[in-house]
């Protein structure tokens, strides 16, 4: 807590017993949206009695003094940070980093500070042209927070519209690797859905049910099975628990693997949003507790290829999997 810091205190009424948390919050303090309600409280912002709440579902308790911490607003402009990164190539065009999981790419509500962009101007201080007239990285594609991988990012203005087109226009070669629950069949095949945000949940994207539609946006992905694990109890022999699954991208809608693996019934192993509850028979295998630890989608990009935007040059990354992975899928092999 800090002298610049906005206190504020209310204490819950009555009638506002068993009311949804952050929609309680938006309710009461007019200034500030409900998203914004739900970020502070998963950061920490708001106390009740004095108790630190993380939960902006929780339920409202009657009596009780809620305590808003609201901190100073951040700038606009994300601000340099040193932010180790594994850079795999740079050049005075671009640059190619293997990400880590638990690294969000761009700023956005609950993550204004520690993104990769913050890294890379940190990084690329003094190499950067700017992009739009403004010195910072060109972001032309994106891993989720908890997905790994390969990761490219424009240094000037040219190489990001040339690299932009390359993706609008899927010539970028993109192929991950992905635990599933289960095994696609067949071994190999092609999703192709349109996908849309959920009306129920605004983090979630989801399968357009009607084909005829035009609602959300064309997505297709090519999998590909590698490798199967285990025999799931009382199922018919050859009836994997899981899988390894290589999936090359055509189109790259937000979290498109996720959602057609989730689609085809073999979701992704750890995925907290499109597989919650779906890996309870792992868990009760020997040596469980590995599969219980794995707290992420259970996804790494490990290949991307594109056409340099200065050069021409045909460029391929190929990168293995990190430590978490391969500790996963060792343990897979041992079902």
């Amino acid at each position: 807590m800090t002298e610049t810091d906005d206190i504020r205190n209310l204490t819950a009424e009555e009638a506002d017993q068993g009311e949804r948390l952050d929609r309680w919050m938006a309710a009461n303090w007019a200034d500030l949206s409900r998203s914004r309600c739900k970020a502070l409280v998963e950061g920490g912002h708001l106390s009740l009695d004095g108790k630190p709440l993380k939960d902006p579902s929780a339920k409202m308790r009657a009596g009780g003094v809620y305590t808003l911490v609201l901190p100073p607003l951040e700038s606009a402009v994300p601000k340099p940070e040193n932010i180790p990164l594994d850079v795999l190539f740079e050049d005075d065009h671009l640059i190619v980093i293997n990400k880590p999981a638990g690294l969000t790419v761009h700023p956005g509500a609950g993550a204004w500070t520690g993104t990769l962009v913050h890294a890379l101007l940190h990084h690329c201080a003094g190499s950067l042209s700017g992009i739009g007239g403004v010195e910072r990285p060109g972001i032309v594609h994106r891993l989720d927070k908890d997905t790994s991988g390969v990761l490219v990012a424009a240094k000037t203005d040219q190489a990001h519209q040339k690299l932009s087109k390359q993706f609008a226009k899927h010539t970028v070669e993109r192929a991950y690797l992905a635990f599933t629950r289960g095994a696609p069949r067949p071994r190999s095949g092609t999703v192709e859905t349109r996908i849309v945000r959920s009306s129920h949940d605004r983090k979630k994207m989801t399968v357009v049910a009607d084909p005829h539609s035009e609602a959300g946006k064309h997505a297709v992905t090519h999998y590909e099975t590698l490798e199967k694990y285990g025999q799931e109890p009382d199922a018919p022999i050859g009836t994997p628990l899981a899988a390894l699954v290589e999936c090359r991208l055509e189109t790259g809608r937000t979290h498109q693997i996720r959602v057609h693996m989730g689609h085809i019934g073999h979701p992704l192993l750890g995925d907290p949003v499109y597989g919650k509850g779906r890996g309870t028979m792992l868990a009760k295998t020997p040596d469980g507790e590995i599969f219980k630890d794995f707290r992420r989608q259970a996804l790494h990009a490990a290949v991307l290829g594109f056409v340099h935007p200065a050069t021409g040059e045909d460029m391929r990354f190929e990168t293995e999997m990190p430590k978490d992975l391969a500790r996963l899928q060792a343990y897979l092999k041992r079902l």
